[in-house]
């Protein structure tokens, strides 16, 4: 038997681990039959490491197709005898290159990511400036001036605990669209806006419909009072826009106590 297989008898363990990802070429971080996804190929990693024996891997956040993450939280269990470095070292070598998992850790045997968050950061880039096809893997493109300091008031707005259905899709899981959110900043460095929005968790679609209304007040076509307005209308805002996934990245993930909520999509 290989030191990487699961020994008969041997008592599983739990581990956590951060994993960064490409999304652009993932239908998503969940497990969904006959596409290619983040949860996927974990799995499917994981599996050689246990005499193919799947083992599900819980993360902190389903993000959406092209979304692309650097501080998702993971957890699974496994049987083996390697120890938590030498797991994350053979994981690492059998993801393929658009993933790649850090920071293995054991962990209690409960850990569970989802309600092991504090809160959850998301970044949205976007490139206001010339067409760049290499930056624009990963950012927006818009090509019009954008008024960030607008971008900045208006998204105060946001901030707190609201119901945020105008911004947000209500999923069957979801007890309540009532988030906190805990911030919201729009800098620019040169060409170069970010959008980092940081909340206890998330509705479906939630950072990508604030920044599709963000966006419509740096091109001057909303104000503060505009957001604050279609926040507290509790419909659709911009009937539903959302701006382009490959914008966003789930940044960090803090671990600490249970929120009790439902955790994000995005």
């Amino acid at each position: 038997m290989s030191s990487r297989e699961a020994a008969p008898g041997a008592p599983a363990r739990r581990f956590r681990a951060r994993v960064e990802y490409d999304g652009t070429d993932f239908a998503g971080f969940q497990v969904q039959p006959g596409v290619r996804t983040v949860q996927g190929e974990l799995e499917t990693a994981l599996a050689k490491l246990g005499n193919g024996q799947r083992q599900p891997v819980d993360g902190a956040g389903r993000t959406d197709a092209g979304v692309h993450a650097i501080g998702q939280v993971i957890a699974f269990t496994y049987a083996g005898r390697l120890t938590a470095a030498e797991l994350g070292r053979a994981l690492d070598a059998l993801l393929p290159p658009d993933v790649a998992i850090r920071d293995v850790r054991q962990a209690p045997v409960q850990f569970h990511p989802r309600y092991a968050a504090r809160y959850r950061e998301y970044r949205y880039t976007v490139w206001n400036g010339p067409r760049s096809p290499l930056r624009e893997r990963t950012a927006l493109g818009v090509r019009v001036p954008l008024d960030t300091a607008a971008m900045e008031r208006a998204g105060s707005a946001f901030i707190g605990r609201h119901d945020f259905t105008a911004v947000g899709v209500v999923g069957a899981a979801d007890r309540s669209p009532v988030r906190t959110v805990h911030s919201v900043r729009v800098r620019r460095d040169g060409p170069l806006v970010t959008i980092d929005v940081r909340a206890d968790a998330f509705l479906r679609g939630m950072v990508r419909r604030i920044v599709a209304v963000l966006l419509e007040v740096g091109r001057g076509k909303m104000n503060e009072t505009d957001v604050r307005e279609a926040l507290a209308a509790r419909t659709p805002a911009l009937d539903g826009a959302t701006a382009a996934a490959k914008g966003l990245c789930l940044r960090r993930v803090a671990l600490g106590r249970r929120t009790g909520e439902a955790y994000g999509d995005d």
